[in-house]
């Protein structure tokens, strides 16, 4: 049985790929970026066996077992990533309710996931980086949602453009620059190189605490 076929590949039918008739296709601006899209590949990356390659470049055999898939978005002027298998679902943004009296000013409020109201925080402040957290309705038309932390401890992450997924050996990372400093060097493992972009990749385990912490 093939990798994809149980997998609806909607995006080569009525997505970006088809006759672009997906009535999702304006909001996701991109298949790449919709929910469905997102979790049919993570899915067939799940289950390719060790030494196959992807369609866009095929790594050698030897190095083949060891990459993982990584998430790139953009936060402001960062680009990050993320191993997928840390997170749950891309989603369109979404109202977020704020909350009053928040201790941590990085917990945005909480926003509705499948009927679930559940807490958002702003990875930009958690992270130090500079300049606040845009208003949900200043963010940019590719502005997404990420679930992370698996289910019963489900927090939401706004950034503000996903770029899609990639495959990276994380254990051949690059150091990161000397330029990196505080809590963007404290959570990241190193860089890695995402279709000619540099990327500080995220370490999922020290995020959960540090978001864990926030909302303690």
């Amino acid at each position: 049985m093939g990798v994809l076929s149980d997998v609806d590949d909607c995006w080569n039918r009525i997505g970006i790929r088809g006759d672009k008739s997906c009535g999702q296709l304006a909001a996701h601006v991109h298949c790449r970026n919709c929910p469905v899209y997102a979790s049919a590949a993570k899915r067939i990356l799940d289950r390719l066996p060790p030494g196959m390659a992807s369609e866009d470049e095929a790594p050698p055999p030897q190095h083949a077992a060891n990459l993982s898939s990584l998430l790139v978005f953009r936060l402001q002027r960062e680009w990050l990533g993320l191993p997928t298998r840390s997170l749950d679902e891309v989603a369109g943004m979404r109202g977020i309710i704020s909350l009053p009296h928040r201790r941590d000013p990085a917990v945005l409020g909480v926003t509705n996931v499948r009927g679930t109201l559940t807490v958002c925080v702003s990875r930009a402040r958690l992270l130090g980086l500079d300049g606040a957290a845009p208003h949900a309705r200043e963010r940019p038309a590719a502005a997404r949602m990420l679930i992370f932390g698996g289910a019963g401890r489900a927090v939401v992450l706004p950034v503000d453009e996903v770029e899609g997924m990639h495959d990276v050996d994380l254990q051949a990372l690059d150091p990161l620059p000397s330029t990196v400093q505080g809590a963007s060097l404290k959570y990241s493992r190193g860089m890695a190189r995402c279709g000619g972009r540099a990327v500080g990749v995220l370490d999922e385990t020290l995020l959960m605490q540090a978001l864990q912490r926030s909302l303690a």
